[in-house]
């Protein structure tokens, strides 16, 4: 009799499985993802990294541009990562180099989120992680700080970081989180009263039933994978944020949105995203809104940065963040 280690329960692609013991196996080795050290002494590619522990279970990998200056501050981007709400991590190789390019190429602070993954926790846990983070960004704005402490503050945010000009940036599963991350800002106060500028949702992970879902495909395999046993399926808020139990999109917590989606993402649909954006504006939210049709395929961006589509994207998201 086989031994409950190696009882398979479920088993998605080449991403992960799920043991009856509860050992999860990813597969980062096909992907060529794995653990890079942060920069913190020596800056790669003209931006210093570290890493820091927020709580037991959630931590950020800060990025600071080389040529700040003593008195210069920047816009603070969090950023949450991609991989389907089961994979990838801010300290493995696609993610770091790619925070790395956003803080160089946008001269911004990045805080790129490390949390727990599904399926050993629940999306609503990934949530409250994710929450803590952002929370935890904006204990730094000292111009509005009602405490004077500095116990878990770091230097880089309270010495550098300008939180009127506060950003939200994920792609995929990443893309989904800013959006609940925003849905929730706008519901509830941030530390110190900060405001989220503006978010970015990139191929946001987005299953809607109006728009015919590739059951074989990979977006529906990983969800049906890790959804809670009482929001199952598409018609789920945690998924569907256009469904009958989601809320109203009026509540969406920023000043500015935009939303990037491929041409040929083979993920998810491009007429997911527009969509999304026809139920914005449909909402009465009286924030701006700007939507990105990308000429390439699902979160390209992070893999191929030397594209010209990759470069475009780029320069939008620059646009987006420093207008006046």
């Amino acid at each position: 009799m086989p031994s409950n280690d190696n009882v398979v329960l479920k088993e998605v692609g080449d991403y992960f499985r799920l043991y009856k013991s509860g050992r999860v196996e990813r597969f980062y080795d096909i992907h060529g993802s794995f653990y890079v050290p942060p920069s913190p002494q020596n800056p790669l590619a003209g931006v210093f990294s570290k890493d820091v522990t927020i709580s037991p279970h959630v931590s950020v990998r800060l990025y600071l541009p080389e040529n700040t200056t003593t008195f210069q501050k920047l816009p603070v981007l969090v950023y949450y990562h991609g991989g389907g709400l089961c994979f990838e991590s801010a300290f493995f190789t696609w993610i770091h180099r790619y925070a790395n390019s956003l803080a160089s190429e946008l001269n911004v602070i990045v805080v790129s989120v490390e949390y727990r993954l599904a399926p050993e926790v629940d999306v609503p846990t990934i949530h409250e992680d994710c929450w803590t983070a952002l929370q935890w960004v904006a204990l730094h704005d000292d111009e509005n700080s009602l405490t004077t402490s500095t116990n878990n503050k770091e230097s880089w945010l309270t010495n550098f970081g300008d939180f009127n000009k506060l950003f939200l940036v994920g792609d995929s599963a990443g893309g989904n989180l800013v959006y609940h991350m925003t849905m929730r800002a706008g519901k509830e106060t941030l530390n110190n009263n900060v405001k989220i500028t503006g978010s970015i949702f990139a191929y946001p992970y987005f299953l809607i039933r109006d728009i015919e879902i590739d059951e074989e495909g990979l977006a529906y395999k990983i969800w049906v994978n890790i959804c809670p046993p009482l929001e199952p399926g598409i018609d789920s808020p945690l998924i569907n944020p256009l469904c009958e139990k989601a809320p109203s999109l009026l509540g969406l917590g920023c000043s500015r949105l935009m939303l990037c989606i491929g041409k040929k993402d083979d993920v998810i649909p491009i007429e997911i995203g527009r969509k999304f954006v026809e139920e914005v504006k449909k909402s009465g939210w009286n924030g701006k809104l700007e939507f990105v049709e990308i000429d390439e395929g699902h979160s390209f961006q992070i893999y191929k940065p030397e594209t010209e589509e990759a470069k475009r994207m780029m320069k939008c998201y620059a646009s987006f963040i420093h207008r006046q």
